[in-house]
This record gives structure tokens, sequence and C-alpha cells, in this order.
């Protein structure tokens, strides 16, 4: 089986739709997903180092386990999370994915942003 890696917010909003995209961008059948409110927010800080250790420990399972074949960060509008703009987010996804790779300097990883329509955009590509 194939699979590949998202960290995603929880918002069911968001979940389908970055699924399929991934699916997509990376050709495969499998998207293990890490869920937190706000996870570009967490990375990019890693303020709460517990929460960051617990994600990166299930990324470390999906790229071991799974020989995931890439790693997305994403970010949307309308988060409870992190309730920044656009902007902002990009940049705590760009923050994000340059820790991500500092762990992961082997395996692509990209960044996304999902729009007011649901609408998947990849902003940061590896």
């Amino acid at each position: 089986m194939s699979f590949c890696t998202v960290i995603n917010c929880m918002d069911g909003r968001v979940q389908l739709p970055v699924i399929r995209y991934l699916q997509n961008r990376f050709n495969v059948l499998n998207v293990d997903s890490i869920t937190e409110p706000g996870p570009n927010l967490i990375l990019a800080n890693q303020a709460d180092q517990n929460l960051v250790q617990s994600i990166l420990r299930r990324v470390r399972i999906s790229v071991e386990k799974h020989a995931s074949a890439g790693i997305a960060l994403a970010g949307h509008h309308d988060c409870a999370g992190n309730p920044a703009g656009e902007e902002e987010q990009r940049s705590h996804l760009a923050a994000g994915i340059a820790f991500l790779r500092s762990h992961y300097q082997t395996i692509p990883i990209i960044g996304l942003w999902v729009d007011e329509n649901r609408a998947v955009n990849e902003v940061i590509t590896d």
C-alpha cells in the first residue's frame, strides 16, 4: 500500500479536500492524518513541547512504518485553532515546514492552504 502523511487541522471541513488533494499529489491510496487545531501555528511557535513531540511521534510512525511518500502541513481559512489571516498563517506554514525539515531531510514536505471555498492550494513546494 502507498501512503503519505498530513498534519492537518481537526476541522472537518478541510479533511476530505486535503485527503483527495494529497492522494493525487503523491499518487497514493492512503493518507495518514495527524490532526490538531491550528497545527501550522503549533509547529511554527513550538510553545507546547509535549504537543510538538506528540505530532513528531505520529509523523515518525507514518514515515517509518508506512513508508510515507511525503508530508504535508495544512492551514485553512476560518481556523478556530489559528485565527490569524491567510498571510500570517502562510508564514506559520513556512516556519512549521522548516521545523519538520530539520527532522526529515530526505522526504518531500509541502505546505497547503485551504481557502474559503475549500479549494486546496499548494503554497510551499519541496
